[in-house]
């Protein structure tokens, strides 16, 4: 338990009043005390901090540099403390307002909408907003309530809240009609006589296939495309066209698996890919609809 002296809050209230309004008496106006009582205020705030706060003149009151960077981090956590109290009080109320969510292209359409979907006619009082980007999104700087991402760096930082849903499993897929024609690759290197559908980053640079290695390490190797997209959609679609081979995660062919328009091939060379997580702003997080949204967004994307 941290242990604060009160002595250390006082004074810290008419010190950002008077900083944020440029002198003591606008300060004094809004706080209904005496111009008096907020200058001695800031004063015994000085005197306690050992630094000068403002820099006086008969017309004027301006911050000093000491003075600039106290008052940032005050108006920091007297924010939080009134985001804290808004995210208590909230705690009694249903889920109700806008809430942005934030999600990978492919995955986001594929997965998440139709979760969603779900949450919408159970929650009708909430609005969601969705972003669509493959770029990993700040959530802060957009006003983003909670973030599908996949990849990343494995730490955040303290101000968001993370939830992992598991790895993607990658595999090799074809159409049926592209193994009559052109017979099944046995190896890894066999692959490079197959036409090969990859995904490509906008600089013009392509992803490498991952595939599992017998002593259980992983390999990786650039392929010679046929045929280069750079959305995970588009190479499904190119495949399904009997056009190649392509390595996708099974989130994306499992239903074209299961109805047979796709196989699998070289199925002892699957491997984990990207990580899935959840991530939202910390002061965020028990607001009613973040917290039933995250519930059921865990739920139902978690990937075993």
């Amino acid at each position: 338990m941290v242990t604060l002296a009160t002595e250390r809050l006082k004074g810290i209230i008419p010190f950002v009043y008077a900083a944020d309004a440029g002198g003591f008496t606008a300060a004094a106006e809004r706080l209904n005390l005496t111009s008096s009582a907020v200058s001695k205020s800031v004063a015994r705030l000085e005197r306690r901090l050992g630094v000068v706060l403002f820099e006086r003149t008969t017309r004027s009151l301006a911050l000093t540099d000491a003075g600039r960077a106290f008052q940032e981090t005050c108006t920091r956590i007297l924010t939080e403390l009134a985001e804290a109290e808004a995210v208590l009080a909230a705690q009694r109320r249903e889920p109700v307002g806008t809430v942005r969510v934030a999600l990978p292209a492919s995955f986001g359409r594929l997965r998440v909408v139709p979760v969603l979907s779900r949450f919408s006619a159970q929650y009708p009082d909430v609005r969601p907003q969705l972003l669509f980007a493959d770029r990993f999104i700040d959530l802060a700087e957009e006003g983003v309530d909670l973030a599908v991402r996949i990849g990343g760096p494995p730490d955040v930082p303290s101000s968001l809240g993370r939830r992992f849903l598991g790895r993607e499993r990658l595999v090799f897929c074809v159409a049926p009609v592209y193994l009559e024609k052109h017979g099944i690759p046995q190896t890894i290197d066999e692959l490079q006589d197959h036409a090969c559908i990859v995904y490509g980053r906008p600089d013009g640079t392509q992803s490498p296939w991952s595939y599992a290695l017998a002593d259980g390490q992983v390999g990786q190797c650039v392929m010679r495309p046929r045929i280069v997209a750079g959305d995970a959609e588009a190479q499904l679609a190119f495949v399904r066209a009997g056009l190649g081979i392509a390595q996708l995660a099974t989130w994306l062919v499992t239903d074209d698996l299961k109805a047979g328009r796709l196989v699998t091939i070289l199925d002892q060379t699957a491997t984990d890919g990207l990580p899935l997580s959840l991530l939202w702003p910390v002061a965020r997080q028990l607001t009613p609809k973040v917290n039933v949204l995250a519930q059921m967004l865990e739920e139902h994307l978690h990937i075993r």
